[in-house]
C-alpha cells in the first residue's frame, strides 16, 4: 500500500476525531483547550518541559509571503495555547531557521519558546559559522537546544557545544539520528558521553529504541524526542478505514494520531515527541495528545497488541 498524506487520511476516515480533539469543525482555541499539556522533567536539570513539540522539516519550507506563512502563524499559536513551546528545526530544512524566527518574532513569544535547531558540518570553524548563521536567522542570542545532525563531526561538534553552553550561548546539547542504524550509533556515543538531549527515531511502528536506547537514556539521565512519531505514513495506511478501539476514549484518544503520539508518550523515557505540523487542523489534533492521561505500561501493551491485530 502506498504512503498517505494526513490530508487524505483524515477525507478517508472522516473529521468526527479530529473534531473532538479539537480539529476540524472543532470550537474556537478559547474553548477547546480546557488543561494545558502534561510536561515531563529534562532529567539533566529538572526543567520541564511540554511533551508535545513541532517539527519543521519540508512543513515550514515556505516562501514569504503571508498566504504561506498564515498557517504556520496559526500553528504556532495553537502550540502555545495548548501550553507547548518546542519547536524543533534544523539549517537544513530550507528556510524552516528563518520561517520560525520571523514567526516567533511576530508573536513576540520568544520567552515562551523552546527553540532547538541543529548543526550538520565537518570541522570546528564550519559548525560555528554555520550556529552563529542560526541564532541570526532565528532572532535570538541564545538557543535552547543544540543538536549534532546525524551525528556529522560529533567528536568535533560536542566539543564545541560544550564551549557554547559554558559560554551561556546554548542551554542544553545533543545529539540527533532518524535510521536504525543511526539509532545503533546514538546508542554507542550514549554509553561514552554526557548528553542532555538525544533525538531517535520511535513510532509504533519503529520500535528499535525501546530495546537499548530508552533504557539507557533512563540509566544516563538522558532525555528523548522522539522523530517522525507517524512512521513516515505508514502507520496512517495501517489504520485506514479503521475505528478507534472503543476504549480509546478512555485514554483520552480520540483520533488515530492522537493513538500513535501517545503511546510514545507513555514511555517513561520519552521527553516529548516531535511531528512535522505545518497545518492548524494537525497541529490542534497533535497537542492534544499530550494532554493527560498518558497510557501507562498496561494500557501501553493494550495499544500495541490492538494496532498488530489489524
Amino acid at each position: 500500500m502506498t504512503d498517505i498524506t494526513r490530508k487524505q487520511f483524515i477525507k478517508l476516515t472522516g473529521a468526527a476525531g479530529l473534531a473532538l480533539a479539537g480539529g476540524v469543525g472543532a470550537p474556537a482555541l478559547a474553548d477547546t483547550f480546557l488543561h494545558k499539556m502534561v510536561r515531563k522533567p529534562i532529567p539533566s536539570s529538572g526543567e520541564l518541559l511540554p511533551v508535545v513539540g513541532f517539527g519543521t522539516s519540508r512543513v515550514f519550507d515556505v516562501g514569504r509571503s503571508a498566504e504561506e506563512r498564515a498557517p504556520l502563524l496559526d500553528t504556532l499559536k495553537i502550540l502555545y495555547d495548548a501550553g507547548g513551546s518546542l519547536i524543533d528545526t534544523a539549517p537544513m530544512y530550507g528556510p524552516a531557521e528563518a520561517v520560525v524566527g520571523d514567526l516567533v518574532a511576530r508573536l513576540n513569544s520568544r520567552n515562551k519558546s523552546f527553540i532547538a535547531t541543529k548543526v550538520l558540518q565537518n570541522g570546528k570553524q564550519a559548525g560555528i559559522d554555520q550556529m552563529n548563521a542560526s541564532f541570526h536567522k532565528l532572532k535570538t542570542s541564545h538557543v535552547d537546544l543544540m543538536q549534532v545532525h546525524n551525528l556529522v563531526d560529533w567528536q568535533t561538534q560536542l566539543g564545541t557545544l560544550r564551549e557554547m553552553k559554558q559560554d551561556k550561548k546554548i542551554r542544553y546539547l545533543g545529539i540527533t539520528h532518524y535510521t536504525d542504524n543511526g539509532t545503533r550509533e546514538l546508542v554507542e556515543i550514549m554509553k561514552q558521553e554526557q548528553l542532555d538531549f538525544v533525538q531517535c527515531q520511535y513510532a509504533m511502528n519503529a520500535r528499535l529504541a525501546e530495546e537499548e536506547l530508552l533504557p539507557l537514556a533512563r540509566e544516563r539521565g538522558i532525555a528523548i524526542l522522539c522523530n517522525r512519531p507517524f512512521g513516515r505514513g505508514a502507520l496512517f495506511n495501517k489504520v485506514k478505514g479503521r475505528e478507534l478501539p472503543v476504549w480509546a476514549a478512555d485514554l483520552g484518544i480520540h483520533s488515530w494520531a492522537q493513538y500513535f503520539l501517545k503511546y510514545l508518550l507513555g514511555h517513561p523515557a520519552v521527553t516529548a515527541v516531535i511531528p512535522g505540523t505545518g497545518r492548524p487542523d494537525h497541529a490542534r489534533d497533535n497537542v492534544m495528545a499530550g494532554m493527560s492521561p498518558l497510557p501507562d505500561e498496561a494500557a501501553r501493551k493494550m495499544m500495541l497488541d490492538h494496532l498488530h491485530g489489524l
